[in-house]
């Protein structure tokens, strides 16, 4: 039996890929250019964005592949993968409730970004366990804490940016969602993902 199902490996590889891919193809679709330092995610699957359903097929895809790698997730503890959950649906509430301008604004869409940069932050620092089944080659809890630090810390430089106007918002926010997006997949693989449990069946 495999710690974590080769499925949960495939989502969880998916998911950058489906970020920084929306991300990069999206903006080269924006007519005149499009400043990825200073313009955020979201205002490439604005109302009134140049072929806007590229940025809301990657932030599907990427709530979705959360979703399915937490279901995988099986040595991780509960409170972690739920979180992780969490952070998918929220996602998947971020592609639902789109900006109604590429400059403008909307609570239900800021309000599920937060609960989607929180929660994807947090996720590793429950996710660890406690202890290391035979076999196993799980992270131990301080790797999922200090992992949550560092996420913590890039989603502060976001909201540094955001709250004071910065010019470099798409950047911090590129940088935050980018390694939230990587961590899934770090945590697959540190929790056995395509390796079998030692003495389990093939």
């Amino acid at each position: 039996m495999r710690a974590v199902p080769r499925w949960a490996l495939l989502s969880s590889a998916a998911a950058p890929v489906f970020l920084i891919g929306g991300w990069t193809l999206a903006a080269a679709r924006q007519p005149g250019g499009f400043d990825q330092v200073g313009d955020t995610i979201s205002a490439l699957a604005a109302v009134d964005a140049a072929d806007r359903w590229i940025m809301t097929v990657g932030l599907l895809g990427l709530g979705l592949c959360h979703c399915v790698t937490a279901a995988g997730l099986r040595p991780a503890r509960p409170a972690g993968r739920l979180l992780l959950a969490l952070g998918g649906v929220a996602t998947l509430a971020v592609a639902a409730l789109p900006l109604p301008a590429m400059s403008g604004a909307s609570a239900p869409h800021r309000a599920a970004a937060v609960v989607a940069f929180g929660a994807l932050a947090l996720w590793p620092a429950l996710a660890a366990p406690a202890r290391r089944p035979p076999g196993d080659a799980a992270a131990p809890a301080s790797h999922g804490t200090a992992a949550a630090a560092l996420l913590l810390g890039l989603v502060g430089w976001l909201v540094v940016e955001l709250v004071g106007g910065g010019a470099r918002v798409g950047l911090a926010e590129r940088v935050a969602a980018g390694a939230e997006a990587l961590c899934p997949l770090l945590a697959v693989l540190a929790l056995g993902g395509g390796r079998r449990r030692a003495g389990g069946p093939p």
